[in-house]
């Protein structure tokens, strides 16, 4: 029976502050049954404060053969990424 259900992607996001995690993937028939298997197959032990549960027919990806199209652009983009920034010591999740 679960062979039919639809398949569904699993992130975690371990406490807050920090983003999601893809954890796995779970067969479920909607997206509430997702959720409660998600929640008993991947925060058993309370590792988790958030989950998202993502049927796996919704999601586009990019191919690797897209890299150079997409993502080497942006290299010469370096003020987009904070490198050159000091970061207060009250911020201990980044």
């Amino acid at each position: 029976m679960s062979a039919d259900w639809p398949l569904w992607e699993v992130f975690v996001r371990a406490r807050r502050g920090i983003s999601h995690v893809h954890a796995g993937s779970v067969h479920a028939p909607d997206p509430e049954i997702a959720l409660q298997n998600a929640r008993d197959l991947f925060t058993r032990r309370s590792e988790g404060v958030s989950l998202w549960v993502v049927r796996s027919s919704d999601i586009t990806a990019s191919s690797g053969d897209d890299r150079a199209a997409l993502f080497d652009p942006a290299e010469d983009k370096t003020f987009r990424h904070p490198n050159d920034f000091e970061l207060p010591d009250a911020v201990s999740h980044m």
